[in-house]
Formats: structure tokens, C-alpha cells, sequence
């Protein structure tokens, strides 16, 4: 067909091209966590509602790639900080569906390199780690912070998640204690923080150990890398060594 006239036009064919499906790159851009959605909270539902504070080069609702339902949080990334900055000042506390909702900047992972990609490529998943400690578990264990680990920084680094009931930090081993008042808010935290650069560190976060006395201010002891809980004064402890990479 090439070539040929049809009603008195030459008529030009070649190969149809499909429009590039290439992600946009938002890495440099300004990015806003959003926590505490209602399940029926949908991508466009908070694009909409983070619309007035500026243009947004993204916005998604993190979803459980299993059943497809919503984590209860997600991310609008702002071409503009002071558009990000008054998102999250404002929005804060405000009323989305059914539920008020948190905001804070977003942690973002740091690109991993290229050796390391193959290797790490799996990302946690909120349903398996929520299974790893028991219910009653609250506490996250965040390590790797060789400099400039601060019970601030931690709140800052951890408070989209949830409600925390107290931290431990410990700046000369370079790891912190957050716990949270509920499992799932421990859970969500450790997916999200886990391999994302703090302070110019990349930190690792799992479970942290907890017994059924730590909410009763049991008090903690760091002895040549063993972590000691003493129980009401008396002489029965628990003894557990924190891992060898950190």
C-alpha cells in the first residue's frame, strides 16, 4: 500500500510505534508520605485531595501485591518543596473517607548498585512481616546510624507510622529501640524504613525483641553487644545477642 494513490493522495505506510511506557523519574522531586488511609482510599482520591497545594508529578496508594487490598498509606511527590512542605503542614490531621490522616516527608531508598540489584531486588512485604513476631510484639529494632542518632530523629523518622510509646536510642552502637502501640503500626514501620538512608546511612529495621514486662518500663542493659532486660529487680534476665552485622 506503500506509495499507492487512493483518491488522488499517495498514501505513506510503515510500522505503527506504541507510546513509551518508560516510569517518569520523580527521584528529584519533593515526596509526601500519607498514613492512616481508610481501605477504600484510592489513588485518584488522594491526588484530588493533595491537588490545591501545587502540581503533583505522582501520587499512589500502596496496595498488598497479594490481595490487591490498600497497606493504609501512600505518597504524593510534589514538583516543589514549598508545595510538599504546606501539603504536609496542612493536610495533617485532616479528614479522608473515614478516618483523619498523618503526613510527613517521605523516606526515600537510596539506588541500590547495579551488582547489588539482582541480589536485593525483593522488597519486604507488609503480610509476611506482620507474621514474623507475634501480635503482642510492638518493637522495632532500626540500626546502622554511625553518626548523628538522636530519640528526635527517630520520632521524626517513625511517628507516619503510627503512635509510638517510647524509643531507646543508643548513639554509640549506632541502633534505636521504637515501639509502637499497636503490631501493625511496627509492622508498616519496618517495611517502609528498611533500606532507606538515614543521616546518610542505609539502615536496616526488623523486629525488635520484646518481653511481656517492656511496657512496665523495664529497663534495658547494652553489655559487650548482649541486650539485657532485668525484670523487677529480680536476678531472671533474657539474654539476646544483637545481630553481628551491626
Amino acid at each position: 500500500m506503500n506509495g499507492r494513490k487512493i483518491l488522488g493522495k499517495e498514501v505513506k505506510v510503515n510500522w505503527a510505534t506504541t507510546p513509551s511506557s518508560q516510569k517518569k523519574d520523580t527521584s528529584n522531586h519533593f515526596h509526601v508520605f500519607v498514613g492512616d488511609l481508610s481501605p477504600e482510599i484510592t489513588t485518584d482520591d488522594i491526588r484530588a485531595a493533595f491537588a490545591p497545594f501545587g502540581k503533583i508529578s505522582d501520587a499512589r496508594v500502596v496496595k498488598d501485591m497479594t490481595t490487591g487490598k490498600s497497606k493504609g498509606y501512600g505518597f504524593v511527590s510534589f514538583y516543589n518543596k514549598l508545595d510538599a512542605e504546606n501539603a504536609i503542614v496542612h493536610m495533617g490531621g485532616q479528614w479522608l473517607g473515614g478516618r483523619q490522616i498523618r503526613t510527613n516527608w517521605a523516606t526515600r531508598k537510596p539506588p541500590a548498585p547495579k551488582s547489588v540489584q539482582d541480589n536485593s531486588s525483593k522488597q519486604l512485604r507488609f503480610d509476611e512481616v506482620v507474621n514474623q513476631s507475634s501480635p503482642q510484639n510492638c518493637t522495632v529494632y532500626c540500626g546502622g546510624i554511625q553518626s548523628g542518632l538522636t530519640e528526635h530523629l527517630m520520632r521524626q523518622t517513625f511517628s507516619p507510622f503510627g503512635q509510638i510509646m517510647e524509643i531507646r536510642v543508643f548513639p554509640e552502637k549506632g541502633y534505636s529501640f521504637i515501639r509502637f502501640s499497636s503490631h501493625e503500626s511496627a509492622a508498616h514501620a519496618i517495611v517502609s524504613v528498611n533500606g532507606t538512608t538515614i543521616e546518610g546511612h542505609v539502615v536496616k529495621c526488623y523486629w525488635g525483641k520484646e518481653s511481656p514486662d517492656m511496657a512496665k518500663n523495664v529497663q534495658p542493659v547494652i553489655l559487650n553487644g548482649l541486650y539485657i532486660l532485668y525484670k523487677n529487680n529480680k536476678q531472671q534476665q533474657q539474654q539476646k545477642k544483637i545481630h553481628s552485622e551491626f
